[in-house]
């Protein structure tokens, strides 16, 4: 039997139905790009699940977890090791001034559900307030926070999540015309949200900075400021979740660089060593690690801190530091990838908007701009978007879509020539799907 094969017959898919499954093989994979198991080279624009950050088989990521390797493959959370030491250190200076410590966990949804676990002991409360636009991981506090629908079948009202609507002025909940109005009405929503829950009720609000999956929707001005003041003035932990929108995805090391907030709890993963080997965390605040000075914290994980895995985020944060790569990904963004999506726009009408920073776009796709109707529903695909992924296939790319909208997410090594071919491809893309446009 073959690698797909095999795969069919053995191996259980997440987010699936199981029978309808036509996974693609992919056989090697190097920078930029995969190749897949007809032999085919594809632009990686998804960077898998966006975390390949450093493109993929990185000679001097590879080199570290093999020199680990050599000298130390695992070890029990307790001891103290070099390369988790050294992660830690790396990753704090790199955060917010306002961060102490790091908690190592597997991935982001257990990020996740480590930094609402240690919201709720600090505050001694139990709801948690989460945007309905956002994805925060399939494990069972993550789930429920989370707001796509792949909550609803997990979702059953007794994990003290409480969803309130975001700033997003393209599909407003609030009828807001300007940034300015998308902001101020979205925190007097989330501030009545509070009132009408309780704040001595609400342990924290998590929120990712940009939310990802649901759409790239980057914040309006002042928006998280207000997200901190609130959080301040109801006693309220702010949690960032950066396990997507990290370690340069925004052309800053966190994207809540770019908004000048500082967070209580930051999670990460992904970008951290590009998944490499598997790894996430908490980022903790010193008033945070104060609380748990001299007291247990009721946590843990066997593989906390494994260090192949932080030895993998030792060498992926060294190189992208030495290589300028996370300065490459704001060059892209603001020269080559950014300016190119919208001169895309001129010419396909489905694009009904452009957003994004650094090397993390969408393309929101609709059947007429009047209208705004998306291309595909919500929780769902169409025609349409099944040819789209089809045709940038063909074009040599492998794609990044969700319902009706098309990311653009490559690594943020990638370089003009690349970026430039990859536009060229989803150009073409368009344009053989273009009779779907309706407007």
């Amino acid at each position: 039997m073959n690698t797909y094969e095999l795969d069919r017959q053995y191996v259980f898919h997440s987010w699936s139905a199981q029978a309808a499954l036509t996974p693609l093989v992919i056989t090697s994979a190097s920078g930029s790009y995969v190749t897949d198991g007809d032999g085919n080279q594809l632009l990686d624009l998804s960077s898998q699940l966006v975390n390949t950050n450093i493109g993929h088989q990185h000679p001097k990521v590879v080199a570290a977890i093999k020199e680990q390797a050599d000298l130390l493959c695992t070890v029990a959370p307790q001891h103290a090791n070099a390369a988790r030491s050294e992660a830690a250190r790396m990753i704090v200076e790199r955060a917010p001034a306002n961060m102490a410590k790091v908690f190592f966990t597997n991935a982001g949804a257990e990020a996740v559900e480590y930094a609402v676990r240690m919201a709720k002991l600090h505050t001694g409360r139990n709801k948690v307030l989460s945007t309905y636009r956002s994805y925060h991981g399939g494990t069972q506090a993550a789930v429920n926070l989370t707001g796509d629908p792949r909550r609803w079948p997990n979702d059953l009202g007794t994990s003290g999540a409480v969803h309130f609507f975001g700033p997003f002025l393209y599909r407003s909940a609030f009828h807001s015309s300007t940034e300015a109005e998308e902001c101020e009405r979205a925190l007097e929503h989330l501030e009545q949200v509070i009132g009408f829950e309780g704040p001595a009720t609400i342990a924290a609000i998590i929120l990712e900075t940009i939310p990802g999956t649901a759409g790239i929707m980057p914040p309006p001005p002042g928006y998280l400021q207000g997200v901190r003041e609130l959080c301040d003035r109801f006693g309220i932990v702010y949690i960032a979740d950066e396990v997507m929108c990290g370690f340069g995805r925004t052309g800053r090391w966190f994207a809540v660089q770019n908004y000048d907030v500082v967070p209580d709890l930051i999670t990460f993963a992904k970008g951290v060593n590009s998944g490499y080997v598997p790894l996430g965390g908490v980022i903790i605040s010193e008033e945070i690690c104060r609380t748990f000075a001299d007291r247990a914290f009721p946590g843990g994980l066997t593989y906390s801190g494994h260090p192949l895995a932080c030895a993998a985020a030792v060498g992926s944060m060294t190189a992208m530091t030495e290589e300028g790569i996370v300065e490459n990904a704001a060059r892209i963004g603001e020269q080559v990838l950014g300016p190119g999506l919208r001169e895309l726009a001129e010419r396909h009408p489905m694009i009904g908007e452009v957003r994004g920073l650094g090397v993390f776009w969408a393309l929101d796709l609709v059947k007429d701009r009047a209208t705004r109707e998306p291309l595909a529903p919500y929780g769902g695909t169409s025609p349409a978007m099944t040819e789209l992924v089809g045709a940038l296939k063909a074009n040599g790319v492998l794609p990044f879509t969700n319902y009706h909208r098309l990311h653009i997410v490559p690594p943020c090594t990638i370089t003009d020539e690349e970026m430039r071919q990859g536009l060229a491809a989803v150009d073409k893309a368009l344009a053989a799907v273009g009779h779907h446009y309706e407007g």
